[in-house]
């Protein structure tokens, strides 16, 4: 593949806007301030069964 050809494609790329509150909130962190995190995460609990059932139904079909 075409390395330019993708590096142009790749400039209209946007930033994600939770990865931009992800850093602000980091950035926010490091100068001391107490930040509630509302962005991005990780669950702290599994996906209720009935959730990953139906997603695999629907991929089934």
């Amino acid at each position: 593949m075409n390395s330019q050809l993708l590096a142009r494609r790749m400039q209209r790329v946007r930033p994600s806007p939770t990865a931009a509150i992800s850093d602000r909130v980091r950035a926010l962190e490091a100068a001391g301030k107490a930040i509630i995190n509302l962005g991005e995460g990780e669950l702290d609990f599994a996906t209720p069964d009935s959730i990953s059932y139906a997603g695999i139904a629907a991929i089934v079909q």
